[in-house]
């Protein structure tokens, strides 16, 4: 049987585990300087997390992740290096706050009661809610009484905290936990049939459920609750206060919305039936023209990832696509574009994929050294689009505006202006099918996204890679 501590046995374990950590780092002789003044004397600044797809991982753009990102810009901040210290579990994750294991945890931790009592929180930069989520197919809950089946959730999660809470107004409401499961875990067990019901917060939900198609949202168990970084309930406060004057800064600069965007923006285009296509092409297409992407995306310096999305919106990975206007292939490269290239045969996957991808490296050139990146790749992309000419004119557009045209944010709101009359008979390069370009650049941003997440999410929980499937993943022995 699963073993469940009770929030009380919890306290008092974080309790219990704060004279170690104490003495810990007064036996390193760390207490005779505050803790800002130990990270700028060490020269780094060691973040505890969670791997998952919304907290810290590893891609074929080396680390990422919205919380890492937003951390590396407090220790840019601070003038140090940032180093990643991965926790096994959430209770491990707690434990360790303020301990020699790191200076403080940052992944999507909500603020509750309970964890107040353990750790001091920075303020707030995120707000979520906590999402009851079923699998397709069968009955949408609209009780916590009346579940039909196995609920599961993390240990020591804001969950089981939150269900704690509401078991008093629920007395049949029954679940489970483990323990080195994190929310992307939980959401691929319901879609996959392995358990019933989890619970989740909303931005998990948001981020995986184009790749776990089957999970779907049923109950929103809590209002909005406030996302921070937790730190050490002891010692001086200088580190949490650095913190707190940057994350008040990023936010009023704009700079939070900005990552924000462009972490989470693609959730927005979710469709079921899209991402199911996409997924079964992910499964039965992509892997025949897989490595020719990466052996492209070297030979040009690109992610391959981003190679395979601009294939897919142009082909759906089928090399004998046409269009009506006559462009071909998997890269559907123009016969100009296809002699500018050296391509041959536009029909052949080798040659295609070169081609295309020698042409995006040209484009990107173009544009000026100072635009940097993401914004020269999404730029880049509606150049491929609509022609570098066009983009030159959205960028005029966006600087008559005062705005920064090296920022993509900046000429995609001026992309579909250049469709009005009155507006492109000001431009050197004329009309252009403006919002066609936002278009295309947004769905490969969106194809982008779910095929890094396809491929940090397909480990299995015990560590070990596994070839895509859609047999169920097996449910944990003590299920």
């Amino acid at each position: 049987m699963i073993r469940t501590l009770t929030l009380s046995a919890q306290l008092r374990q974080l309790a219990l585990a704060l004279p170690l950590i104490v003495l810990t780092l007064g036996l390193s002789g760390s207490d005779r300087i505050n803790q800002l003044e130990r990270v700028l004397k060490r020269g780094a600044l060691i973040m505890l997390t969670t791997e998952s797809p919304t907290t810290y991982y590893r891609d074929g753009r080396g680390e990422n992740g919205f919380e890492y990102l937003l951390v590396k810009a407090f220790a840019d901040h601070l003038g140090v290096k940032l180093r990643i210290a991965s926790q096994p579990s959430l209770h491990q994750l707690l434990l360790s706050v303020g301990s020699v294991k790191g200076d403080f945890a940052a992944a999507n931790l909500t603020q509750t009661a309970l964890r107040q009592r353990a750790v001091k929180f920075s303020v707030p930069y995120y707000h979520m809610t906590q999402q009851l989520l079923f699998r397709s197919g069968h009955q949408r809950p609209t009780d916590l009484n009346n579940l039909d089946g196995t609920l599961v959730v993390t240990r020591h999660s804001s969950h089981s905290e939150r269900l704690e809470q509401l078991k008093n107004g629920n007395p049949r409401l029954q679940w489970q936990e483990i323990d080195h499961a994190s929310m992307s875990d939980l959401i691929k067990m319901v879609h996959r049939g392995d358990i019933d019901y989890t619970v989740v917060d909303s931005l998990a939900y948001k981020v995986s459920r184009h790749i776990n198609q089957r999970a779907r949202p049923g109950i929103v168990i809590s209002e909005p609750q406030p996302v921070a970084w937790a730190f050490a309930n002891f010692g001086d406060d200088s580190l949490l206060e650095a913190a707190n004057a940057f994350l008040t800064d990023f936010t009023t600069r704009g700079e939070l919305e900005k990552l924000t965007d462009e972490m989470f923006r693609q959730s927005h285009y979710f469709s079921v039936a899209n991402s199911a296509l996409l997924g079964r092409m992910v499964k039965t297409r992509l892997p025949k023209y897989r490595q020719l992407f990466e052996h492209a995306a070297k030979l040009n310096n690109f992610d391959w990832h981003l190679l395979a999305a601009v294939s897919y919106q142009e082909s759906h990975w089928q090399p004998q696509a046409r269009s009506p206007t006559g462009v071909r292939g998997l890269m559907m490269l123009t016969q100009a574009t296809a002699r500018e290239m050296g391509v041959d045969d536009r029909i052949d996957p080798k040659q295609s994929i070169l081609g295309g991808s020698r042409y995006l490296a040209k484009l990107r050139a173009r544009l000026p050294s100072r635009i940097a990146e993401p914004d020269r790749t999404w730029l880049t992309l509606a150049a491929y689009n609509v022609g570098y000419a066009h983009v030159e004119d959205a960028r005029i557009l966006a600087d008559r505006q005062g705005k920064n045209p090296d920022v993509w944010q900046n000429v995609r709101e001026e992309f579909p202006r250049l469709s009005e009359k009155a507006v492109y008979q000001t431009l050197k390069y004329g009309y252009a099918r403006g919002n066609e370009a936002v278009r295309y650049v947004d769905n490969i941003q969106y194809y982008l996204s779910y095929l890094h997440l396809y491929t940090i999410s397909q480990p299995k929980l015990d560590g070990k890679d596994t070839e895509p499937s859609d047999q169920p993943m097996p449910a944990p022995a003590s299920l």
